[in-house]
């Protein structure tokens, strides 16, 4: 952990960042970010990227790399698009997706907003190759966003982190379902902080919850309000194994800022918004992708023991919050 000019840097951005943008792309679009990310059985990182088209709706199309950094081999043609027809839930769009594999069903869950006249709200479907896609359709009503799965069964049911908007606010919740379906036993698991805090008034999960030795971990953004519009930074948090509706510790200060060119000058400026994470054969170095504001895909390397280090020296635990 390397600690300069009074800022804590959990995380590094590869050099060769933004790793993805537009002109990469293969047919046109207006722009490419916030994708989900998985590590396939052959080892390639497969990105499911959110692509803007020139009428502002987005749909997904996959990114391969055999090292998750270059070399993108990108499909041709949208690897996921939407299907207003028989899903009118996803008439202006679907956007960010969070992928996690589900070992018990031999798939891959992709959790992502679909976008109409009723509001964003929290959409499913499995794969097992990334071709075809069996669709659940809506499983959390608008307005909701920013969710993902947990990859194994809680106390014998699925759990999956949500962020309802509602009258109480803009804050993490977790849901259950005994079939991917049908969701209850709603648990409000983090809130937004109050008055000035870098993630005060609103919050969200960022990529799926990351199994760890001490528990899951928990990458959030959250959302500051100022002058010149809504700044969007990254902090972590750790929830108990078995029962992840308790939070162990929370950290206080953000731990990734929008701080570069990218970051801070494109559609929608000063937004950091990562939507994956990969976890590579060494178990404790992670790969956080992320959109930059709006406009491009980055990647910023850290460590699982690192982060779980700086939470006993920057995070509070429940009981003096």
């Amino acid at each position: 952990m390397m600690i300069q000019q009074n800022r804590l840097d959990l995380f590094t951005r590869h050099p060769a960042n933004p790793i993805l943008q537009a002109s990469d792309w293969p047919y046109p679009i207006n722009s490419v970010f916030n994708p989900g990310a998985t590590i396939l059985a052959d080892g390639t990182t497969l990105l499911l990227c959110r692509v803007e088209d020139r009428r502002g709706h987005s749909h997904f199309c996959a990114a391969r790399s055999a090292n998750g950094l270059d070399t993108w081999q990108i499909d041709a043609h949208p690897t996921f698009a939407p299907d207003p027809q028989r899903y009118p839930e996803e008439q202006w769009g679907i956007e960010d997706p969070r992928i996690t594999y589900l070992e018990e069903l031999a798939a891959y869950a992709v959790v992502y907003t679909s976008y109409a006249t009723g509001g964003p709200g929290v959409s499913l479907a499995t794969t097992t190759d990334f071709k075809t896609f069996t669709r659940y359709g809506v499983v959390m009503q608008p307005e909701n966003k920013d969710a993902a799965l947990f990859p194994v069964r809680i106390n014998g049911l699925w759990a999956m982190i949500h962020r309802p908007i509602g009258a109480q606010g803009s804050h993490i919740w977790m849901s259950l379902s005994p079939d991917l379906r049908h969701w209850g036993q709603h648990y409000c698991l983090l809130e937004a902080r109050k008055g000035a805090w870098w993630d005060a008034n609103k919050i969200g999960l960022s990529p799926p919850p990351i199994a760890t030795e001490e528990g899951w971990l928990m990458i959030y953004h959250g959302v500051r309000i100022t002058p010149g519009g809504c700044l969007y930074r990254i902090g972590v948090a750790l929830f108990d194994t078995d029962h992840p509706e308790r939070c162990l510790w929370r950290g206080e200060p953000w731990v990734l800022s929008p701080d570069t060119e990218y970051e801070r000058h494109g559609d929608v400026p000063n937004v950091i918004f990562p939507c994956g994470v990969t976890v590579l054969p060494d178990g404790d170095t992670l790969h956080v992708y992320y959109g930059a504001a709006d406009s491009c895909i980055a990647v910023a390397i850290g460590s699982i023991r690192q982060i779980l280090d700086w939470l006993t020296i920057y995070g509070l635990p429940p009981e003096t919050r």
